[in-house]
């Protein structure tokens, strides 16, 4: 059965548009990219990490499951330079699974949706560019609805020449 899956992915360390392209190219691999976002830079998230991210989201048409789809994302991750060293810290890559078709999964290794995703504005706005009426099987919103409601005031902007 192929299921639609949406991704996030970013990273703030090295040449993050190029590792970001980098990561597009591995998880087309996985599945194929029927839905990209623009890049957006974005202020760090957590208050760990030092720098800003580059984000972009995808929606992919995958076979896989969603276990093996997560083993996948995270060795592509791993391939990257990722170094999982604390929460929400730098990293050259963080692939995320946000949703995987309507499903919802709560295990110890992954929750979908994504736990998070309603609180992060550098989730939502790339989300709401691709998929603007999606509804959030859980919270029973869109991803524009998501977008209006969210409380995160930082900043999110479409990464052009680096510049704001």
């Amino acid at each position: 059965m192929v299921e639609k899956v949406v991704l996030i992915l970013g990273g703030n360390k090295g040449d993050r548009n190029s590792l970001l392209r980098a990561a597009v190219e591995a998880v087309s691999k996985h599945g194929e990219v029927v839905l990209i976002s623009k890049v957006y830079e974005t202020e760090a998230w957590g208050g760990v990490a030092k720098g800003a991210f580059l984000n972009q989201v995808l929606q992919i048409e995958t076979h896989l499951s969603p276990m093996e789809l997560l083993a996948l994302i995270q060795q592509t991750e791993k391939d990257l330079g990722r170094k999982r060293a604390e929460p929400w810290g730098d990293r050259t890559m963080d692939i995320d699974i946000i949703y995987f078709g309507e499903q919802v999964i709560e295990t110890s290794e992954l929750k979908i949706p994504h736990p998070f995703l309603a609180e992060r504005k550098f989730v939502l706005v790339p989300l709401a560019e691709i998929l603007p009426e999606f509804i959030h099987p859980v919270l029973g919103k869109s991803s524009l609805e998501l977008l209006e409601d969210c409380e995160d005031r930082s900043e999110v902007w479409e990464f052009l020449s680096g510049e704001r």
